[in-house]
């Protein structure tokens, strides 16, 4: 990378942690889409910083926040994601070995949908989901974490939607983010796929994670959660695009 690559991949990192302060998840997405739009740095080792930074970003808000967690509740995806996330670097190594662009055509797709859901209006459920409910949507976060470390869309929208306390929600689901990391990194590490260009980027975007998670916490309006989801949105939405079509013309030629 040269030394406007960085600058871009920091520009990058500053949008991803903005989206991330303001509507509870995107960092992933937004990261992967921006960086994979630019050709910044290869799929796979953007998505090993992005787990890095997701578990320093966990582990700092549970020391903060250690109550209001519920084993029970927690258990069912827990199973369920890791597993996923098992299935998902498996499937990343095998795409990555093959074909590069069917990994960034999957990207493409997957932040189009994400996008979609980020504007899909939830109702909350009248009593708790069912475990079978919990483990399935556990799968599906975990395969997006093994596979692009954003696990958060299909939990956020599951676990959003119950008639549960708001702590407890955002505790269990920082509990389920932070596992999924540190399982999909022991699994890579394990492949040999964790080289030095993730720890090295990591390192270089942890301060503006920091800072920048700050500041927003700190002066950010709460009015302003609506206009920056509807700004991640169409973010996302060019990302997605971006990615997906130019693959499909290639993948489909």
């Amino acid at each position: 990378m040269t030394w406007l690559d960085h600058l871009l991949f920091l520009g990058c990192v500053a949008l991803a942690t903005y989206a991330q302060t303001m509507t509870g998840f995107a960092f992933g997405l937004v990261l992967l889409g921006l960086t994979g739009l630019f050709s910044l740095a290869p799929l796979p080792d953007v998505s090993n910083v992005v787990s890095m930074l997701t578990l320093a970003n966990a582990l700092v808000a549970l020391g903060r926040a250690r109550s209001h967690l519920s084993w029970s509740l927690i258990r069912p995806p827990l199973a369920g994601s890791l597993a996923g996330v098992a299935l998902g670097v498996f499937a990343l190594e095998w795409i990555s070995g093959n074909t590069a662009l069917l990994l960034r055509w999957l990207l493409g797709l997957t932040i189009l949908a994400c996008a979609i859901l980020l504007v899909t209006r939830t109702r909350p459920l009248p009593r708790v989901s069912s475990r079978l409910s919990f483990i399935s949507f556990g799968v599906l976060s975990g395969v997006l974490g093994g596979l692009f470390s954003s696990a958060g869309p299909p939990m956020v929208y599951q676990m959003y939607r119950q008639p549960l306390p708001l702590p407890l929600v955002r505790n269990s689901l920082l509990v389920l983010f932070s596992s999924n990391a540190v399982l999909r990194l022991a699994l890579v590490a394990g492949h040999g796929s964790l080289g030095a260009a993730p720890l090295w980027l990591s390192l270089e975007a942890l301060p503006v994670v920091v800072g920048l998670t700050w500041l927003v916490r700190r002066y950010a309006s709460a009015g302003a959660v609506r206009t920056v989801k509807r700004l991640v949105f169409v973010l996302l939405l060019l990302a997605g695009l971006g990615l997906l079509i130019p693959a499909t013309r290639a993948l489909a030629g």
